[in-house]
């Protein structure tokens, strides 16, 4: 796969199909573009698709200092610069729609349309016993977790397949930090599409807060469509948080979206 070189540091890309508005697709928490499966290739059918990378994940370099949503949104910015984009499509998952969210915040500019699928606001957002397995992992997940496919695609793809002991322990201190970010729902001016799974890791609440924050929601779109929201919402039947991405809901979901 090609890369790109941001700050001294490289972050790796796929390039896949043609057409369209470019869409930066993003993928999950110690994830890289393979963990992606069918979602991929199932929007790239359609569109230029440029799946990448996060700082510190597959075969992007390890940032010094520790994972920061707002950090690798400004590195996705200088690749959309480096990559010659004015403005893209960002569709982001779990961690991977965090930078998502960050860039349509500190870029707007950027970013066309937001896909953001499974991805809490605050994280007070997710359910009680998320957050306590979040605040239980620790140094002891690495040498677990190298016995898993995780591992095993990782050290295929990274500069340093030693390094995936540094990223299990920085997203392990990445999502104990605490967070907000329902504040700054103004300064986004991408039209926004928000993707949940019926049995999500996030409660069902804060879902309606978030999509209320953006404008939905909050009245009747009258018969004929008139007052219908910018944004628009939806919760995939049968899915969880963990196996949202291998739906083929999700880009029959997304798809129309983006060319709508």
């Amino acid at each position: 796969m090609p890369h790109a070189t941001i700050a001294g540091r490289t972050i790796r890309f796929e390039d896949q199909g043609a057409g369209g508005t470019p869409l930066l697709l993003l993928h999950g928490g110690m994830g890289c573009v393979e963990t992606l499966g069918p979602l991929l290739p199932a929007l790239a059918a359609t569109r230029r698709v440029i799946a990448a990378d996060l700082p510190g994940h597959g075969g992007s370099t390890m940032p010094d200092g520790p994972f920061s949503a707002q950090a690798w949104a400004d590195d996705l910015a200088a690749l959309i610069s480096e990559l010659g984009l004015q403005q893209v499509d960002v569709a982001g998952y779990s961690m991977g729609g965090k930078a998502a969210l960050r860039l349509a915040i500190q870029h707007p500019d950027a970013v066309r349309r937001l896909v953001l699928v499974s991805v809490a606001w605050r994280r007070a957002g997710n359910h009680a016993d998320v957050l306590s397995t979040m605040d239980a992992m620790g140094p002891e997940m690495a040498p677990m977790l190298r016995q898993s496919p995780l591992f095993e695609l990782f050290s295929a793809v990274a500069p340093d397949p030693d390094g995936f002991d540094a990223m299990v322990l920085k997203t392990a201190a990445a999502v104990k930090e605490d967070f907000d970010w329902t504040g700054e729902a103004s300064r986004i001016t991408a039209r926004p599409l928000l993707v949940f799974a019926d049995a999500d890791s996030i409660r069902p609440e804060h879902v309606v807060e978030v999509f209320g924050l953006l404008g939905g929601g909050l009245r009747d779109a009258g018969v004929d469509g008139s007052a219908r929201p910018d944004a628009q919402l939806a919760v995939l039947p049968g899915t969880t948080h963990y196996d949202i991405t291998l739906s083929p809901a999700l880009p029959a979901v997304i798809a129309p979206f983006l060319d709508a």
